[in-house]
C-alpha cells in the first residue's frame, strides 16, 4: 500500500492530480476539491500527498479497479476515512463532498450545523442529518486539525498552523448569513481573516474585517 507519495505535480484537474514520483512513472491520484484548490499554484513543483488505496467497483461489482486518493495532511486523510463510515457515503462520494477544510466540516458536524453540511455536493438534508448523527461524537480530534499551507517558495507542501473552528468564527459566519451573505463565501472570508497576522477578538471586529476584505 502506498501511504505517501512525493513527486512532481505534472498535471491537475478538478478531481485528480498526476504525480511523477520517479522518471517515467506517473501516478493518478484522486483529490477532494479543497485539496485541488491548495495544489493549484504548485503545478511543475514537488509536492507530498498522504495517500489511501481503495478498490472501486465497476460494472455492478463485476470488476474492481485500484484507486489512490491523496490528501495534504494525515488529519485530512483520517477525516476522509471517517466520512466513508457514514451509511450511503462511499469513497467517491466522500471525495466529492469534501469541499471545505477538515476543521470547518468537523466543527459543523460537532455543532450539528445541517445548513453548512448541505453545502457539500450531493448532500441533501437527510444525508446531512445522517452525517451529523453518525459522527458528532467522533470529530473532536479534527476541530483543530492542522492545515497544509499554500505552496509558496518551498517546493514541498508543508503544514501551516491550524485555524481553530471556534465560537468566534462560527458566530461571525452565522451573522454574515443573517445579513444575506452566501454561507460558503462567508466561511471562506472568515477563514481568510482568521489566518491573518492580526486576528479580531470579537464577532463585530471579525465581521468588519470581512467586509473590508470583501470591498478590496
Amino acid at each position: 500500500m502506498i501511504a505517501r507519495i512525493t513527486g512532481k505535480l505534472v498535471d491537475l484537474q478538478s478531481d485528480t492530480a498526476l504525480i511523477e514520483a520517479s522518471p517515467g512513472i506517473v501516478h493518478e491520484v484522486l483529490l477532494p476539491a479543497f485539496v485541488t484548490q491548495r495544489l493549484a499554484p504548485s503545478i511543475g513543483k514537488t509536492v507530498t500527498l498522504h495517500t489511501l488505496h481503495f478498490l472501486e467497483g465497476q460494472n455492478q461489482g463485476a470488476m474492481f479497479l485500484p484507486r489512490l486518493a491523496g490528501f495534504l495532511t494525515p488529519a485530512d486523510k483520517a477525516f476522509y476515512q471517517l466520512m466513508t463510515t457514514v451509511k450511503g457515503i462511499g469513497h467517491r462520494r466522500a471525495l466529492r463532498a469534501l469541499v471545505l477544510p477538515t476543521d470547518q466540516l468537523a466543527g459543523a458536524i460537532a455543532d450539528r450545523d445541517i445548513k453548512l453540511l448541505q453545502t457539500m455536493p450531493e448532500v441533501g438534508k437527510k444525508t446531512a442529518e445522517t452525517i451529523a448523527l453518525t459522527l458528532r461524537d467522533k470529530v473532536d480530534e479534527f476541530l483543530n486539525a492542522p492545515r497544509a499551507s499554500s505552496p509558496g517558495d518551498p517546493d514541498v507542501v508543508g503544514v501551516a498552523p491550524s485555524t481553530p473552528t471556534n465560537s468566534l468564527s462560527r458566530g461571525a459566519v452565522e451573522a454574515l448569513v443573517t445579513l444575506g451573505e452566501d454561507r460558503a463565501r462567508a466561511l471562506a472570508w472568515v477563514d481568510q481573516v482568521m489566518q491573518s497576522d492580526e486576528r479580531p477578538e470579537t464577532i463585530e471586529e471579525l465581521i468588519a474585517a470581512v467586509y473590508r476584505l470583501k470591498a478590496a
